[in-house]
């Protein structure tokens, strides 16, 4: 099984990762989760902290000579702007009686729409920066590191992700789902909103001004799609294995996001069966998926049937709701009086959907490695790759084309 865990906080000095149950014998070094790490922090409409860090992972342990060792894999990503929060995010006790004026002011006028209050109840914290630091987004800089490991996984087995944005605010694209992957993985790193179509591009940019001119935040959607994933991951047996269902929680719990749907989603809600359901042809040698001699016509149930891969493309479109801190504060209370406040204000985005599309790869990538060792586990690469050519040599003896039924 494949796990981790992340622990800093926003400000801290250095967000920490911890990777359990990748095999050994996969190939990993640094240069496998700069790109991806480097994706996060790019977008338009990003803010100012974006040009302070620059996101590298230290592969602390669990790597040997460029190999995995099958041992947990630890990895570090220094804070650049700790430097100027060091006193204020003190571990030390009463920081301000040794450094007077040092600490910040306490935050205690809870953001709409944030973990502010919410949390600061639940854990009984009296300054809400114990709260906002953990929540905050920054942790996906760590999402982003593990993830960059599953998709070193993924690679290994000939399974490829990627992403574009489908909508920022009213801008968006008509038909997600026409859009190949192919398309998708030509779109390159300087494209700032990560969408196919540049006259959409340009009405998600002008979405973004507008909403920065007044003060505001905007929000949209973002589609992840798998390639070349086999059929047969997840399973249909218990409810908790439901590939769609684990691919769901995973992505609900990047912050912000607020809906999950596969394939067509909740279009399925509007149409008849007759143009919902994938029809299933026997097309020997031009299959439009992982499935020999099996031909899809269309793909609006997104790869997943039953919760289990069919062998069509993964197909998951994310919404995510517009950014909690809005530079024209909403209306709040002070929780020192209980009287009405403006929102506290945080250095923040006007929207970041383009970067919450590729911790959404990386969430994406986790699951599916994750079911990828479920199916065809062993200790090491090696014994993976031989399972996964068993696996497509029985698929090919089984869906051979007969002139008798059997």
């Amino acid at each position: 099984m494949l796990r981790f865990l992340t622990a800093g906080e926003s400000h801290g000095q250095a967000l920490v990762v911890i990777v359990e149950g990748v095999p050994a014998g996969l190939s990993l070094g640094t240069d496998d989760l700069a790109p991806d790490l480097a994706r996060r922090q790019l977008g338009y409409g990003r803010g100012r902290r974006m040009a302070i860090e620059r996101d590298t992972a230290q592969i602390l342990a669990g790597v040997r000579h460029g190999q995995t060792l099958g041992s947990p894999i630890a990895l570090q990503i220094h804070n650049r702007d700790w430097v100027n929060w060091q006193h204020t995010m003190s571990v030390e006790a009463n920081p301000a009686e040794s450094l007077p004026g040092a600490r910040r002011a306490a935050v205690t006028r809870p953001r709409p729409g944030h973990a502010d209050l919410s949390a600061g109840l639940k854990y009984a914290r009296e300054d809400l920066r114990d709260i906002l630091e953990r929540a905050s987004a920054r942790e996906t800089a760590a999402r982003v590191a593990a993830g960059a490991i599953a998709r070193a996984l993924l690679r290994r087995v000939g399974i490829q992700v990627a992403s574009h944005v489908v909508r920022i605010g009213s801008a968006a694209i008509p038909d997600p789902l026409a859009i190949s992957f192919d398309r998708i993985k030509t779109l390159p790193l300087e494209d700032d909103v990560r969408c196919v179509d540049e006259e959409t591009g340009k009405a998600m940019r002008a979405v973004i001004d507008t909403a920065k001119e007044a003060g505001d935040t905007v929000g949209g959607a973002f589609e992840v799609v798998a390639h070349d994933v086999p059929p047969g991951l997840g399973s249909h047996v218990q409810w908790d294995r439901k590939l769609d269902g684990r691919l769901a929680q995973a992505l609900m719990s990047i912050p912000a996001i607020k809906a999950v749907g596969i394939g067509r989603a909740a279009d399925v809600g509007t149409l008849p069966g007759s143009q919902v359901h994938d029809e299933i042809l026997g097309d020997e040698g031009s299959g439009t998926g992982t499935v020999p001699g099996v031909a899809r016509p269309t793909n609006n149930a997104g790869g997943l049937e039953g919760g289990v891969t069919n062998g069509e493309d993964i197909r998951v479109t994310v919404w995510m709701k517009p950014i909690s801190t809005l530079m024209k504060p909403l209306r709040s209370i002070d929780l020192t009086t209980m009287q009405d406040a403006p929102a506290a204000i945080e250095r923040s985005d006007v929207c970041a959907v383009p970067a919450a599309a590729v911790v959404g790869e990386a969430m994406v990538a986790l699951v599916l490695a994750d079911a990828i060792l479920e199916k065809f586990g062993g200790d090491t690469m090696d014994e993976i790759d031989a399972a996964c050519r068993h696996y497509a040599a029985a698929l090919r003896t089984r869906l051979a084309v007969r002139s008798e039924p059997v």
